[in-house]
């Protein structure tokens, strides 16, 4: 998970995608309040996705999500997205990122 998090803090597509699975899958959740790209498959299009998101600098922490480590974002101190991971082996081969804001609420 840190080294997940730390190539998502450095904003680089290929890092996050030397991580992931051939096979690797996210599906983002932004419960029709936030506009989510819903299930994208593939390392580069996941890399991508997850680049996007996060961008370099970004205010990350890996906390415990779902009793399992995850990475938490913020912007100002606001939590804008969760995501958790599947790991198979050394690679990520899912992740699931959660931006609705209804869901978010109790990680403040």
């Amino acid at each position: 998970m840190h080294r997940f998090a730390t190539a998502c803090r450095a904003g680089s597509a290929g890092a996050v995608r030397s991580l992931l699975t051939q096979n690797v899958v996210a599906v983002s959740d932004g419960g029709g309040r936030v506009i989510t790209a819903g299930r994208i498959h593939g390392p580069g299009d996941v890399a991508r996705c997850v680049t996007e998101l996060v961008g370099p600098g970004a205010d990350l922490a890996v906390e415990a999500v779902n009793g399992q480590p995850g990475v938490v974002l913020r912007d100002a101190g606001r939590v804008v997205a969760v995501v958790s991971l599947q790991v198979a082996g050394a690679k990520v081969a899912a992740v699931w990122i959660v931006l609705n804001p209804d869901k978010l609420r109790h990680w403040e």
